[in-house]
């Protein structure tokens, strides 16, 4: 019965899905509608302001969320009010979850040394976003029978009960054992995505292969969270050397319309 009732859900779950295409052209499967998501972003999000310490420094959430403001204000599209949060912790990592929302941990600032820097990161981040990384990953896990739990909660039957699940769905939840990474190719389209987003809002694309050196030197020889399931250091500054050429001229446009001065007030 356990086995007909997998095998009923997962059935009906396929003949709801979504066939797409990636930013870069990947084909994608999805499962979940963009409220489903968002919805699971925004629990997930509350949860990680109650169990985080969240930073009291003006100067610094004004740095932040002025880079964040500007990245995020180069997608196209309507509008989107995208809330940003500091979290005071060492660790070296951001992210963005669908349904506006973007966390930045103070320890990324020691290694993220300028506006530019930070902006490559948070370009990469809303990059996942962008390109629905979450859902196609919650949707892989449900259609390999490991994210049960998961589309149940996705699909109303517990309402917005069993946060740390959501959590989970979006890679956040660590302590549930329901992780889902993305993978190195999300990881590659979110670097192509994400410096082309950073360049068009006036950020410098060549910060991007100094950006992930200073990411390679943090940490010793494994480097921080943020690295966790990403391309190789050599693979990855190799490629945003590459690709800098190519956003160059989105930023010289940007550049002539003025540039970004997001700083951290003395």
């Amino acid at each position: 019965m356990k086995r007909l009732a997998i095998s009923l859900l997962t059935l009906s779950l396929l003949g709801g899905c979504v066939t797409t295409q990636s930013p870069t052209g990947r084909s994608q499967t999805l499962l979940f509608s963009a409220a489903e998501m968002n919805q699971m972003g925004d629990a997930s999000f509350e949860e990680m302001k109650k169990q985080q310490k969240i930073s009291k420094d003006a100067k610094l959430n004004a740095y932040v969320n002025c880079v964040a403001e500007r990245v995020t204000g180069a997608l196209e599209g309507p509008a989107l009010r995208w809330e940003v949060v500091v979290f005071d912790s060492p660790q070296v990592n951001a992210f963005a979850l669908p349904g506006g929302h973007i966390g930045v941990y103070t320890g990324l600032l020691k290694v993220a040394n300028n506006q530019d820097q930070l902006a490559v990161v948070l370009g990469h981040e809303v990059a996942h976003v962008l390109a629905n990384h979450s859902n196609e990953q919650v949707s892989r896990a449900q259609m390999t029978g490991t994210g049960l739990k998961l589309a149940d909660m996705a699909l109303g039957a517990g309402g917005v009960a069993n946060k740390d699940l959501y959590m989970a769905a979006l890679g956040l939840g660590a302590q549930v054992g329901y992780i889902l990474p993305y993978g190195r190719a999300q990881e590659s389209e979110a670097d192509i995505v994400g410096l082309e987003l950073m360049a068009r809002a006036g950020f410098d694309p060549r910060a991007g292969a100094i950006l992930w050196q200073n990411m390679a030197k943090a940490g010793g020889a494994q480097g921080p969270e943020l690295l966790s399931t990403h391309p190789s250091h050599d693979t990855r500054i190799s490629g945003l050397q590459s690709l800098a050429p190519k956003m160059q001229p989105l930023y010289d446009a940007a550049k002539a319309k003025g540039l970004p001065k997001c700083q951290i007030a003395k």
